[in-house]
């Protein structure tokens, strides 16, 4: 008897974690993102563009195949397509991105905070990975593959990850997002350059590290 009585209780908080585990679902059938804020409506608690002015173009974005350039310190650039680059993906719960890899190209280890990615491989070999977070038996689990050309990955929400162009050619990958705004915390950056910079004395001893190398590093990022 008191398992039945309890079966309301389940559906409610069943119900509840479902509501929360994604982006809101929108209140219309679009909310193109709207920057004048003169021109906009103000619906589902963001400006949106008047319905009667919205068009194609709107809800089309030109040019995810193109290469971009890979010059930089890590040899890779990531080309977002989100609400800011394709306003008719505002309030729809998705987002989009390109990642480009220069020969040995890194996309750092970084976390999504808000969204899970699932990667698509359309050129070059990927070295990929993710960890955990703690086990029951203690710990974090490090899951990694190498991944080729038409490969499909999924990092889970949250997870730490990266990925690694381990060929001497250049690769990319497409990615998209189960949020419209994942978020990205990339974790060298965060953790050394972050402002105003983390104590010292925490890293230090967070990282078991002379606090000379702490400052290096600090000076790095």
């Amino acid at each position: 008897m008191a398992a039945r009585n309890m079966l309301p209780f389940i559906f409610i908080a069943l119900v509840f974690y479902a509501s929360y585990a994604t982006d809101p679902t929108q209140l219309q059938d679009f909310c193109v993102g709207e920057t004048d804020l003169t021109k906009g409506l103000f619906v589902n608690g963001l400006f949106c563009k008047n319905p009667m002015k919205v068009t194609l173009d709107d809800f089309i974005f030109h040019g995810i195949l193109t290469p971009r350039a890979t010059n930089n310190a890590q040899g890779s650039t990531v080309t977002p397509v989100s609400a800011t680059q394709l306003p008719g993906l505002n309030t729809l719960g998705i987002s989009m991105a390109r990642v480009d890899f220069g020969p040995r190209g890194l996309n750092p280890p970084h976390t999504h905070p808000r969204g899970t990615e699932v990667q698509t491989v359309l050129e070059g070999t990927l070295y990929v990975g993710f960890v955990t977070s703690n086990l029951a038996t203690g710990g974090n689990k490090f899951l990694t593959k190498i991944i080729t050309k038409g490969d499909i990955v999924v990092f889970p929400q949250g997870t730490i990850h990266f990925e690694f162009n381990i060929g001497n050619t250049p690769a990319a990958s497409l990615v998209s997002f189960s949020s419209q705004n994942p978020g990205v915390i990339t974790i060298a950056n965060a953790t050394f350059g972050s402002t105003p910079p983390i104590s010292v004395d925490v890293l230090s001893k967070a990282f078991q590290l002379d606090p000379k190398i702490i400052k290096y590093l600090q000076a790095t990022f």
